[in-house]
């Protein structure tokens, strides 16, 4: 458990997530490769050779240089793509292609820290058009994701903004000073190494399934490792998982209890006026 609800005399909190093989079981941005492929946006050769980058990602053999070279080819794949229709590919597929894939113990994690009166993150390499629309399916309150230059309503392939290594823990110190963050009673979630300057921008770091380079790392700092091995559907997951917030449940609760009074109250009426006949 997280701990106690947040006393909010004191300074805000939040808990960053690193998306890909952390909160979901696959890069997000090459899951919608095959959509992209039937919205005409990439030919069958780019589809496979991502297909390939897929595969080659899941199995923990991407190092830096691997990474730098999937982004440079992504970049200028996406060169000339129209920024509304893959705004609207994603929107299509995202419940067919992400839900299935969202690891049950972080949604659980997110559930927790909301309930403790923390703000989620997402914190991720992927484009900013895919990880958006995941984290409003998460609930996420923010997102932190790569951006590409936009021009005339296209991508013009070149990176404005990206979303990887020490940038994320500068958008993390950012965020902090902007929202009123206490960064060390913080929390945050990778799996990759490349997150280490995330990792150590907060009080409270974990490691998800994490790549060999990590595993060391927080062998040797001591920080907790977490294994997420549940992908599920939100709408399949416990019953005490997925209950609505609070507030709803008050609201919920408060309409039950006035039904329930006025049932009683028609009752007790109608029996009295059948008396009365008798």
């Amino acid at each position: 458990m997280l701990g106690v609800v947040e006393n909010h005399s004191l300074p805000r909190t939040a808990a960053f997530f690193d998306l890909d093989k952390t909160v979901i079981a696959k890069s997000s941005t090459l899951t919608f490769s095959k959509s992209f492929y039937r919205g005409g946006l990439i030919n069958r050769r780019a589809a496979l050779r991502t297909a390939y980058a897929q595969f080659v990602f899941l199995a923990g053999r991407t190092d830096h240089e691997q990474m730098e070279r999937m982004r440079k080819y992504l970049s200028a794949l996406c060169r000339g793509w129209n920024v509304q229709q893959v705004k609207e590919i994603v929107a299509e597929t995202l419940h067919d292609l992400i839900d299935p894939i969202i690891y049950d113990e972080a949604a659980s994690l997110i559930d927790e820290h909301h309930t403790a009166g923390r703000d989620v993150v997402i914190v991720s390499t992927s484009g900013a058009e895919v990880v958006e629309p995941i984290g409003e399916l998460l609930g996420a309150d923010r997102v932190v994701a790569t951006r590409m230059v936009v021009e005339d309503g296209v991508f013009t392939g070149e990176v404005e903004y990206y979303a990887y290594g020490p940038t994320k823990a500068e958008a993390i110190a950012e965020l902090a000073e902007s929202e009123g963050y206490d960064l060390s009673r913080c929390y945050a979630y990778s799996d990759s190494v490349t997150d280490v300057p995330m990792l150590e921008a907060v009080g409270h770091p974990h490691t998800v399934n994490p790549d060999r380079a990590l595993r060391r790392e927080a062998a040797a700092r001591g920080w907790p490792v977490l294994s997420f091995n549940r992908p599920v559907r939100l709408k399949q997951r416990r019953p005490s998982l997925s209950m609505p917030p609070r507030p709803v449940l008050a609201v919920a609760a408060a309409v039950g209890a006035a039904a329930a009074t006025a049932g009683l109250l028609w009752y007790t009426n109608r029996r009295r006026a059948l008396y009365a006949r008798v």
